[in-house]
């Protein structure tokens, strides 16, 4: 059996354009190390741009030269989603890697700027209006690349809820984060089929971490949040292992369209990246079409594809 996947496998990346959302801590923070390290130009698209730059600082601090920008982008606004995405339509022709890493997981009930429930509003609808936004700019770039990162959590009382889809009549953080990273998926499977109907080169793909050591958990019910700080050493892995499935989906020669990469261990909780399946409910094409026609209508953004 050979050296399993890991982020030495990453090839070089001189002269690709990469955007990471998220990309100040966790998981994004060292997708961006690594893509940089390949010599990668790395945008960091974050909400807290003193944040970014910190985070910009500690990458060059380990990879020094490295080619960084810090680019403000808060997915809970269509607003700034539309401001970031001209920004960097003006600073770059061409896009190799998109990849959508920030999220939210249990929070509070809480609304986004535009109204939509949270979790589906940045998890979802922000990347997705991000994406229609840019795509452009990838189309073409011969083997360019949407990297959408979900969870097992898709799993979890997970639904496409189009008869409450902001939760607005009852509130569950548990089903919002499932439906959101639910919705993630579709998107992907979607994209990809859209994508090789226009003939198109880019292709779509989707990762998830497994039980990554991050700070996505800080909204986590306190006993629960408590029960996880002591179990957390044991159950799960660092964020540099985390961030591989993510990295194989965004940099691996040899990944098709479509495909879904989490860890290889037992129940996808911790290991090296492959090629892993998705809820049945994922599948559904009739569902993925009825959300990504619902998700156009809320997000006023037309896909070139």
């Amino acid at each position: 059996m050979g050296t399993k996947w890991n982020e030495r496998a990453v090839p070089r990346l001189d002269d690709r354009v990469a955007v990471v959302t998220g990309a100040n801590s966790g998981l994004g923070f060292e997708t961006a190390r690594v893509l940089a390290d390949r010599g990668a130009t790395v945008i960091l698209a974050v909400r807290d741009t003193d944040k970014g730059r910190q985070a910009a600082d500690r990458i060059t601090a380990r990879v020094p030269g490295a080619r960084l920008t810090v680019q403000r982008l808060d997915l809970a606004s269509l607003e700034s989603v539309r401001e970031a995405a001209a920004e960097l339509r003006a600073a770059h022709p061409t896009i190799d890697l998109l990849i959508n890493n920030a999220g939210l997981m249990y929070t509070p009930r809480q609304k986004t700027s535009d109204g939509f429930d949270l979790q589906f509003g940045v998890n979802h609808l922000g990347h997705f209006a991000l994406t229609g936004l840019l795509l452009d700019r990838l189309l073409p770039v011969p083997g360019s690349r949407v990297v959408t990162v979900s969870s097992v959590g898709h799993k979890i009382q997970a639904d496409i809820h189009f008869d409450d889809l902001q939760f607005d009549r009852s509130y569950n953080r548990v089903a919002a984060y499932g439906q959101a990273k639910l919705a993630n998926l579709m998107f992907t499977y979607e994209l990809q089929r859209r994508l090789t109907q226009h003939g198109s080169t880019t292709i779509a793909l989707a990762a998830h971490p497994g039980n990554a050591q991050t700070e996505l958990g800080r909204n986590t019910p306190a006993p629960v949040r408590a029960a996880m700080t002591v179990a957390m050493p044991l159950i799960a892995q660092k964020a540099s292992m985390g961030a591989l499935p993510t990295l194989r989906a965004a940099t691996d020669p040899a990944v098709l369209g479509g495909q879904y990469y989490g860890p290889d261990g037992v129940g996808e909780v911790r290991g090296h990246p492959h090629v892993v399946t998705s809820s049945d409910k994922s599948y559904d094409v009739a569902v993925q079409q009825r959300l990504w026609a619902v998700s156009e209508q809320l997000t006023n953004v037309k896909f070139p594809v």
